[in-house]
């Protein structure tokens, strides 16, 4: 549950504003199926915009000492985010590798709370491909991170070229993943695996 006092999000002037629109379009914000509107999408940006207040690094500080030095992939991630350019929806899939060094491990699911955390704000694909791989890269310093987002943008669903099913996809190599093929080209066996 979002604690809304919490997120310091001016409720009051987004349902103005989604008042304004609704007229501004030629709808009757007093009728009865919009009556609400207003105040149901001001609770619904406070949420889906909630992780403008958070870091992402925060979730990769609790780590094990496993002594394991080889791919950990966690994949097929979903995720949903708004494109900061028309504020409608994308969403999609995010793959998350790394190899750890010294054998510091996180937990699998903070690599699924970090990209949740990234997508929930007004944002780009790209920013979120970049924004998690570099803080697990600084948080873990393992020997490298891959991290491949693909992602289906209502942008181009519902507006503009209008073409359904188009995939956008964005990867981030770091460390070992830049310059060795033969890793990179591992985890991406993996990612395509069923």
């Amino acid at each position: 549950m979002i604690d809304l006092d919490s997120q310091k999000v001016d409720l009051d002037k987004i349902e103005k504003a989604v008042t304004m629109i609704l007229e501004a379009v030629g709808e009757d914000p007093g009728r009865e199926g919009l009556l609400d509107t207003p105040k149901r999408v001001a609770k619904m940006y406070a949420e889906i915009f909630s992780g403008l207040k958070e870091d992402p690094k925060e979730y990769f500080k609790t780590v094990f000492h496993e002594g394991h030095e080889e791919l950990v992939l966690v994949k097929d991630i979903p995720f949903y985010s708004t494109c900061e350019h028309h504020l409608v929806p994308f969403f999609g899939k995010a793959h998350i590798a790394y190899i750890p060094r010294d054998g510091v491990v996180t937990g699998l699911s903070k690599l699924a709370r970090a990209v949740e955390t990234v997508a929930k704000r007004p944002q780009l694909q790209e920013r979120i491909t970049s924004t998690v791989a570099d803080s697990l890269m600084e948080t873990l310093n393992p020997h490298g991170v891959y991290v491949m987002i693909e992602a289906e943008h209502m942008c181009m669903t519902m507006r503009g070229i209008k073409k359904p099913g188009a995939k956008t996809v964005t990867a981030v190599s770091r460390g070992i993943f830049e310059a060795d093929d033969v890793k990179r080209a591992e985890v991406m066996t993996y990612i395509n695996m069923n």
